[in-house]
């Protein structure tokens, strides 16, 4: 009973954007944490079927149950692997259990589809079991050569570096690999748990989307320098940047919820962390020219986004208040990007979502380089697979498909050399600005395209 209480709890709160569903999870401090995380996930993957079920047998009604509760049970009862609670709601629920399986027939026979999973939305298809386990080694505490030993001595196998993506593919049992782009990164099969393996508990190892990993490891601050981690919780991000400056330097990090700030300073003690400092306070009123941030280098910038990328948090929305929320989010992300853009001594800025959307992407990205004149993209790992809509292929974004990991989207900024001459300006930097003009403007890039000359050989 405990676990579907808690499942509809994390879920209405995920609605109402009060965090993150994985953070949510771990902050429920559940005694099964496995089992919780999936049942949310696959409620929430089915949740647009599962609510034309509970809506077309009137069970709210007739059950006086709320919609996040009925949506676990009924989730498990059909879908499921049954059930699992004793008393009144198993009653419930095995009282209703035809009626509601028949509307599940319904459903698939009006779809002309056999099996559940052909139910899910098209951004669930063809994901199951697809995104592996990424474990990034915490070189705080040890080393990679000593994880790949310990781990081999627990009988898994390991299988070297990986030379192409479609390595991770062929991942099974206790096979594991080292990633192709990220050194400290390693790869397993996506049914491997390491939630109560010793070196997770000792902080030796992070369990990190490799997306996520992407953005400390492309502003690689040098070692003894000023960095901000800007919308810093739930951590990973944080300890990552730690490892990079070896602790040494300062590493300032905010976020405004006091809860889960609290959770991020426990994680960093437990990876090692010494070189932060944490403020429970909102970035934007950080004053960039305060003796103690004026010196600040390298920022990191993930603010609050959609989280349309995280595979288990996709499902269809009504597209008039997606758009409403989009336009939201993408303002507040600019002006994050813009403010971290003001710290006097900044040389390198990484902007990063775990979206799929452009309006929190390059739209962003385009708006702030027209604000700020004085930065340029930098052109982020030629080799990568996925890059940023044209004309921003310097940035990168990442999906299921072509990356094996959660959508994400980062970007990189650097203070641009002053320069005297505009002619001087790099060619990749021009076609940059006048893709801002019509990404932001879109009845000027109408207008330049009757008039638009053949360019120049």
């Amino acid at each position: 009973m405990a676990l579907y209480i808690k499942a509809a709890e994390i879920l209405e709160k995920a609605e109402l954007k009060k965090g993150a569903v994985k953070t949510l999870v771990y902050e429920s401090k559940f005694q099964n944490i496995k089992q919780l995380f999936a049942l949310v996930c696959e409620t929430q993957k089915y949740s647009s079927v599962l609510r034309e079920i509970i809506d077309s047998t009137k069970l709210l009604k007739e059950t006086k149950l709320r919609i996040h509760l009925a949506k676990v049970l009924v989730y498990d009862l059909l879908i499921g692997h049954g059930v699992k609670c004793g008393g009144a709601w198993k009653m419930m629920m095995l009282k209703h259990r035809s009626r509601l399986q028949a509307a599940l027939a319904r459903i698939k026979v009006k779809r002309k589809v056999s099996r559940n999973q052909d139910l899910l939305p098209s951004s669930f298809q063809q994901t199951q079991d697809v995104i592996p386990r990424y474990v990034r080694v915490n070189t705080l505490k040890t080393t990679l050569d000593d994880v790949i030993d310990y781990l081999k001595r627990e009988r898994f196998s390991y299988q070297g570096t990986a030379s192409r993506l479609e390595n991770l593919d062929c991942l099974s049992g206790k096979t594991f690999l080292c990633d192709l782009h990220l050194q400290d990164l390693l790869v397993f099969s996506a049914k491997t748990d390491f939630h109560n393996h010793f070196l997770y508990k000792a902080g030796h190892i992070i369990l990190q989307d490799k997306a996520s990993c992407l953005p400390a490891f492309l502003l690689n601050p040098r070692v003894g320098s000023n960095v901000i981690d800007a919308c810093a919780a739930p951590g990973n991000k944080t300890s990552h940047l730690a490892a990079i400056m070896k602790n040494k330097g300062k590493l300032f990090a905010f976020d405004l919820d006091a809860k889960r700030l609290s959770t991020m300073s426990t994680l960093l003690l437990r990876a090692g962390v010494t070189c932060h400092q944490l403020a429970n306070q909102d970035f934007l009123k950080v004053d960039p020219q305060s003796s103690e941030y004026k010196e600040v280098e390298y920022v990191l910038l993930d603010p609050s986004c959609s989280g349309s990328g995280m595979v288990c948090l996709r499902d269809e929305v009504s597209e008039p208040q997606d758009d409403r929320r989009l336009q939201a989010l993408a303002t507040f992300q600019l002006r994050c990007l813009n403010h971290a853009l003001q710290f006097p001594q900044v040389q390198r800025v990484v902007y990063s979502t775990c979206s799929i959307h452009s309006q929190e992407n390059e739209e962003v990205v385009s708006a702030c380089l027209q604000q700020n004149p004085g930065f340029r993209l930098v052109h982020l790992l030629p080799n990568w697979p996925e890059r940023g809509h044209e004309p921003f292929t310097q940035c990168l974004r990442a999906s299921t498909a072509k990356t094996r990991t959660h959508g994400f989207f980062v970007a990189m900024l650097e203070r641009r050399p002053w320069q005297t001459d505009e002619e001087n300006l790099p060619i990749e930097q021009e076609n940059t600005e006048t893709a801002i003009n019509q990404l932001t403007n879109p009845s000027s890039k109408k207008k330049r395209k009757r008039n638009r000359k053949p360019p120049k050989n």
